[in-house]
């Protein structure tokens, strides 16, 4: 089994879920029926860090809203996929277009429609508050739960790790 702080090295791409993961697990409703979804801020800014440093950051998501959709697309993100209820086609056609091999994929989601990606991707992580049979698959577990900082936590330990992260190097 390889070690947590080696994988990092080898990181070129990282894919995120939206619930449970971006924003809480706990969702406001609109009268419509349509889902309240909040942002961290700080995952944000790791976000469109990694961007500008130009790693691959893509999002793939069961939800479809357009709101998730315009934040992370004005964030650099070149790579939104919504609606999607079969991840792994959707995850098979993005490493095509990118390049991108799956040992080279951090992938953090937290519920049972990440697990056929998850089983395949080099790093597994995922938030505190993932389910079991997520966690089970994990090289990594944040402290932190969706939507509250687990995306920042990953990412910055990943830039850290390959020297991207000191405030001399980004500015």
């Amino acid at each position: 089994m390889s070690n947590f702080k080696e994988d990092l090295m080898k990181v070129k791409a990282f894919v995120f879920d939206v619930d449970g993961v971006l924003s809480s697990q706990m969702i406001s409703l609109y009268p419509n029926g349509e889902p309240m979804r909040t942002a961290n801020i700080k995952d944000g800014f790791a976000l469109q860090l990694a961007v500008k440093l130009g790693y691959q950051v893509a999002i793939i998501s069961g939800g479809n809203t357009e709101a998730v959709k315009k934040r992370y697309e004005g964030l650099g993100l070149q790579h939104v996929h919504m609606g999607i209820s079969d991840k792994w086609p959707c995850f098979e056609k993005w490493m095509a277009e990118t390049g991108i091999d799956a040992s080279e994929v951090m992938y953090m989601g937290d519920d049972l429609p990440d697990y056929p990606v998850m089983k395949r991707v080099g790093i597994p992580v995922c938030p505190a508050d993932a389910v079991e049979e997520i966690k089970s698959l994990c090289k990594y577990i944040s402290d932190k739960n969706g939507g509250q900082g687990a995306v920042r936590d990953v990412m910055e330990q990943v830039l850290r790790a390959h020297g991207k992260w000191a405030l001399d190097y980004i500015w």
